[in-house]
């Protein structure tokens, strides 16, 4: 009896411990259930959003301005995520903004590279003073009527295009002013892009070229003012409006909502901003660019180029991210005016994998080999040097020096100013 009471017992308690495991299994199930649904939601709950300096700003109430007469450095594309421009965003909540000022390419950033800025008065009564006419730096004697310079430009991460080099020339008049300097800061329209390209050597600096940083820089303008305060301005109050919701894993127009306003004539995308550094170069040399066609930057040409055999010797590099067209245009302004030009046309099909620098070399190489007295290098070699930061890229592309060569000798160099003057990074 005994024994057969055992075996029931037994026999029960396999049957409760089926019993418990079937249990734990179905709440295992749901808990796994649980967590998928979490991370569902989680995954589809809308990110921060994107938040410029300007923005920030507004949402303090203008609290860092408050009381204070204030100048601002800036063109139409200076305006808040809703598309509101920066000027009119401050003077509605009562800052006190006594005059603007505006880059290369003028306030409304439509006149052509390298010509000359008049002043000029928006909304009526705000002066807009000039940064590139006759001076490129700030009047003294204006910045000691102001208690604040506020810069707000949209830049595109390429060190030749010329508002970092306004910023620096602006840094220096406020320390010698002894005012203030605010920076609103903005995305880098291209900056999970890699640094690359030549550094600037000394005696090579321009306004092309004012800042010694790479030439796809991978910064934004808050992080460069950073650099140059503790490089040349160790006394500049300087205070940087940085930006929420931003990390340099994303393109600018990867952002819900983003608005892409050209800050310069010939910048009409962010596609365009991609591909720049691989083709400004051309600006001193005797090809166009593309200025006056409806692709700036994006397609090449002249009329001494077999289009056909250009496109080949470029496709034979294997470039990542990209492929050349052969293509046709007729530029209604810049070089070749009413001239039919033959070249080709880059289309970016991976921008993660495009290297613009290398692009710029292949082209440059390319051209080099097949049209030397066409391309007419040395000719406009001063110009190329500023550009490129020194005259070894102009040298290496004359001796046809391998591509990968080149590529070793830009990572050199970036390696270089990393380990010898680190950038102070305000985004991961």
């Amino acid at each position: 009896m005994f024994v057969k009471k055992l075996l029931v017992m037994n026999s029960e308690g396999c049957f409760f411990s089926q019993l418990f495991h079937a249990g734990a299994k179905r709440i295992s199930l749901l808990s796994a259930l649980f967590l998928l649904l979490f991370l569902i939601l989680a995954h589809a709950a809308p990110a921060e959003p994107l938040l410029y300096g300007i923005d920030r700003l507004e949402a303090s109430g203008f609290h860092e301005l408050a009381g204070l007469k204030v100048g601002l450095i800036t063109n139409v594309a200076g305006v808040s995520r809703t598309g509101e421009p920066n000027y009119t965003l401050m003077l509605r909540n009562g800052v006190r903004l006594k005059f603007i000022m505006a880059p290369e390419h003028g306030f409304s950033a439509d006149i052509d590279a390298g010509k000359k800025v008049s002043p000029s008065i928006v909304h009526d009564f705000l002066p807009v003073f000039s940064l590139y006419g006759t001076s490129k730096k700030p009047d003294i004697r204006q910045l000691k009527t102001i208690d604040m310079l506020v810069y707000d430009l949209q830049d595109i991460g390429s060190r030749c295009f010329t508002y970092i080099s306004t910023m620096k020339n602006a840094m220096q008049a406020c320390e010698e002013a002894g005012i203030p300097f605010m920076v609103l800061d903005r995305p880098n329209p291209i900056i999970p892009l890699a640094p690359a390209g030549f550094m600037l050597a000394p005696g090579y600096e321009s306004f092309v070229g004012a800042v010694d940083i790479p030439f796809i820089h991978s910064m934004t303008v808050g992080e460069i003012a950073m650099l140059l305060k503790e490089r040349f301005y160790k006394k500049l109050d300087l205070k940087v409006i940085t930006m929420s919701g931003y990390n340099r894993a994303r393109f600018a127009d990867e952002y819900p909502g983003f608005l892409f306003i050209s800050p310069s004539p010939n910048i009409r995308s962010v596609d365009t901003a991609i591909v720049y550094p691989a083709t400004v170069l051309l600006e001193a040399t005797t090809v166009s660019e593309g200025r006056g066609t409806d692709a700036p930057f994006l397609q090449f040409g002249a009329p001494f180029i077999n289009a056909g055999e250009l496109a080949d010797a470029l496709k034979a590099y294997s470039l990542p991210g990209v492929v050349f067209d052969v293509v046709s245009f007729q530029p209604l302004s810049g070089k070749f005016i009413g001239e039919r030009c033959q070249g080709v046309k880059l289309s970016i099909t991976e921008r993660k994998t495009f290297s613009p620098f290398k692009t710029a070399a292949a082209i440059l190489l390319v051209l080099q080999r097949l049209y030397p007295d066409g391309i007419a290098l040395d000719k406009g070699h001063i110009f190329f040097d500023r550009l490129a930061g020194s005259s070894l890229f102009r040298e290496m592309i004359k001796k046809q020096i391998p591509l990968d060569d080149i590529m070793a000798e830009s990572r050199r160099q970036i390696d270089l100013f990393n380990r010898t003057a680190p950038a102070k990074l305000l985004y991961h």
